[in-house]
């Protein structure tokens, strides 16, 4: 019988807190056959988009966006943590659910008019993916659509991202 994506997830109670259920992506990685699907259905799902560049939110964008990237034969670029990059960036500050962070990008990292895939694991409160559509924006790129393999849908983190595209595989 094939599995479906949401069954390689392992559901943890009451981690990191006590009444949260952590959807743990790392039993996803872990299978073969897991990851696979997991890329498989990345690929089905933006099928067809017109994409010029694939962003990697850190940490773990970085599993997915460099596997897609390879197999679109497109450049991959890294969002990470403020102070991270060597060459002249742009940056955001976006809310979390646990506070605020600064993510940043280089500032060349494509040319202006580009179309922009966003990838990362998770879609939760949305900041972070806001604060890279505005860094893509902001260096004259148009964001294509947003890619996830999961979504916490009880965190609203879509309604952030109104009048974009947003593709995410599994719904929790």
């Amino acid at each position: 019988m094939k599995r479906t994506l949401e069954s390689y997830y392992t559901t943890i109670e009451d981690f990191p807190a006590e009444g949260i259920l952590f959807r743990d992506i790392t039993s996803v990685l872990g299978d073969a056959d897991g990851f696979k699907l997991a890329i498989d259905e990345m690929l089905k799902a933006i099928e067809g988009e017109a994409i010029d560049v694939i962003i990697g939110i850190e940490a773990r964008g970085f599993m997915f966006a460099p596997v897609l990237a390879y197999e679109l034969g497109k450049p991959f670029v890294p969002v990470r943590k403020a102070g991270k990059l060597p060459r002249e960036t742009v940056s955001a500050t976006c809310t979390l659910e646990y506070g605020e962070a600064t993510i940043e990008m280089h500032a060349d990292a494509f040319p202006p008019g580009s179309k922009v895939l966003i990838v990362d694991d998770l879609i939760a409160t949305g900041g972070t993916a806001k604060a890279t559509a505005q860094m893509v924006e902001e260096l004259g790129g148009v964001v294509s659509s947003f890619l996830f393999v999961s979504e916490l849908t009880y965190l609203n983190g879509r309604d952030l991202l109104e009048g974009y595209k947003v593709h995410s595989l599994v719904t929790f």
